[in-house]
């Protein structure tokens, strides 16, 4: 089962970015987000499973979407410190 991602649109410093999170389930156990900006493709962060689990892929529902929110929350804090995007 794949858990249901996040969609986040910020504006940093008067650029828009948007941002999202999803997971790849168990038989290709990443989470992945991407940053965009104008409908491009910025920025892609992919975490596997094992990186961010203890259980990994027999981690229950509720552990694999509380590590896709930290890892979505965590992108939109770097985003507006400054420290993801440069250009």
């Amino acid at each position: 089962m794949v858990e249901k991602g996040f969609n986040s649109d910020i504006t940093v410093y008067g650029t828009s970015f948007h941002v999202q999170t999803e997971d790849w389930g168990r038989e290709n156990p990443f989470l992945v987000s991407r940053i965009f900006r104008n409908g491009a493709v910025l920025k892609s962060i992919k975490t596997s499973y094992t990186d961010v689990l203890p259980r990994g892929v027999t981690s229950p529902p509720q552990a694999i979407r509380l590590a896709m929110k930290v890892q979505h929350e965590s992108i939109l804090d770097l985003l507006v410190s400054g420290q993801l995007i440069t250009d």
